[in-house]
This record gives structure tokens, sequence and C-alpha cells, in this order.
């Protein structure tokens, strides 16, 4: 049975039609970002190369359950996403998606299958699995998102739990570097996401979502969001005393953050739509390579020192 209605003539069987609106549902570019905030967490708790089990483990189980949750988001927020020109595409609200009870069940059973199983022996990482899904789903998408400008400031506890994903499946929930990087995910995800959402400050506001861009001035929003990369770049910099990163991890990290607080301060300089998205950008450039830096310290430190 196919996900896709027929939208448009020969389209319709198309492989790379499909591929891409499954992309959008399940929102691979997010779940790509989630994917490499629980190897973070892996390889910094681990200090160095978690087993290739453990790895590949983290990577499927972590990328079914952000899909599965990503989709239901939208389920959920279909009527409020045809309100809005940047997500009125999106497969549901759309309708090349039809089938909602399908993927209803297949998005639960990806967010449900992968903890039961992982519960019998590693009971840590399969709760920071379900947390993850359980405070995107019903903290940020259901209660706050709707409700409060304080949304995405605690629906970014989603992206730490990836992190914590990552420590636990290592045995290092506890270790402090993971739970500073958590932290860092925390911070930066406001900042992150209010540059998108001053980008598409009229959609949110004809979509009635409280974002801070609706409720607050550009002036103020540019503040609060530099307020927010200025404690991200904290937490990034503490990493730095972490045995498993010190010089070789602060010093190329200290230059992305020199470049995400760069924007930052154009952006408050002239809280522009402009500005705003190219800081947008920039926090994704800048996460990226703080997992990637971590990932690449980690190993090397392991392999040659």
């Amino acid at each position: 049975m196919s996900l896709e209605t027929p939208v448009r003539g020969d389209a319709k069987n198309s492989l790379v039609d499909t591929l891409k609106t499954l992309a959008v549902l399940f929102k691979a570019r997010i779940v790509f970002l989630l994917v490499m905030a629980s190897l973070g967490g892996a390889f910094l708790g681990a200090g160095g190369l978690p087993s290739l089990g453990d790895m590949l483990l983290l990577i499927v189980s972590g990328a079914l359950a952000a899909g599965g949750s990503s989709a239901i988001n939208q389920i959920i927020e279909r009527d409020t996403d045809t309100r809005m020109g940047r997500t009125e595409d999106r497969p549901v609200a759309s309708g090349r998606i039809a089938q909602i009870p399908m993927v209803w069940l297949l998005s639960i059973a990806m967010i449900v299958v992968p903890v039961m199983l992982i519960v019998p022996f590693n009971a840590p990482m399969a709760f920071y699995l379900f947390a993850g899904a359980a405070i995107y789903i019903g903290v940020y998408t259901i209660w706050l998102k709707p409700r409060s400008v304080l949304n995405i400031v605690i629906g970014g506890a989603a992206g730490s739990a990836a992190v914590m994903t990552g420590g636990a499946a290592v045995g290092a929930a506890s270790d402090p570097g993971v739970i500073i990087l958590a932290l860092l995910v925390f911070l930066w995800t406001p900042a992150h996401f209010w540059a998108l959402a001053l980008y598409y400050k009229d959609d949110y506001a004809a979509a009635q979502t409280p974002m801070l861009p609706v409720i607050a001035s550009e002036g103020q929003t540019a503040w609060w969001i530099f307020i927010h990369a200025a404690g991200t770049a904290f937490a990034t910099l503490v990493l730095a005393a972490h045995p498993a990163l010190g010089l070789f991890y602060l010093i190329p990290v200290a230059l992305v953050t020199l470049f995400m607080l760069g924007w930052g301060m154009r952006l408050i300089r002239t809280p522009s739509r402009q500005h705003a998205i190219r800081l947008f950008v920039a926090t994704n450039v800048f996460l990226l390579m703080v997992f990637v830096l971590i990932i690449l310290t980690t190993t090397g430190r392991q392999l040659f020192l």
C-alpha cells in the first residue's frame, strides 16, 4: 500500500518523489543532527571510539525514534501547518499522505519497539530514548508550542535527551562531559529556532503560535538569541576541560564558536530577516562541527596519544 495519494500523472509512482516525501515526513535533516548529538554523547562518554555494536544500536534506534516523533508532530500540527507558508506543503498538511492511521501506527512503533528491545539490557538508554520522544511530542508539540513563549526553551530538552541516550549507550550517562554537552544542546536550541522563527515571524503570527518573535520586538528577540548563544558558547568552551578533549578540541571549536557569535552580534546590530536566517544556518554549522570535533578528537587521542 502506498503512502502517497495520486498527486500528478506519472509522478505518483516515482521512487524519487516517494523518498522525498518520506524524508520530509520523518524530518531527515533533524534526525541526522539528533543522531550526531547521540554519537557525540557516546564518543565523549567512552573517551574514544565506542564498540561497533553500541554505535549501530544508537544510530538505528535514535533514527527510528526521532523519525517517528517527527511524523507524529506533523500529524498533530497538520491544521496549523496549512496556515504557514513554510509548512503548508508538508506531506500530511498538503494531503499527499492520506493514510493517517497507518502513519500513526508506524510512527508509534518506530518509538516503542526500539525502546522495548533496549530495556532488558540497557534501561538508562531506553529511558532517555523514550524521554526524548515524550518531550518532543507531549511537552513541546501538544502542551507548550500552542500555549507558551517558553515552548522551544523547555522543548529543547528533547535534543538534550539525544546526547544522554548516547552517553547511556556506553554506560556514561553520569559523565560530566556528557551532561555539559546535553546542557549545550539545551541552550543552543532556543537560539537556533528563534532565529528561524524571526525569519518566519509572519507565518507564526498567522498560525497564532506564540513564538518569541511574535510576542517580542525584533530587537528584543535578537538579544534573547544572543544570550542563549553566549550560554551555548560558554558550555562549548568548558567542555575542553574534559580529559578526552583538551586543546585539540578547544582551538578549532573556539573558531566555530566565534563564527556563531559573530552572526549573533550582526543580528543585534541589524535585526533583519536576512541576518536571522544567516544566523540560523550558522547555528546549524556550529552544532554539527561541535559533534564532529568531539568525535574526531576523542578518537584521535585514543588512537594516537
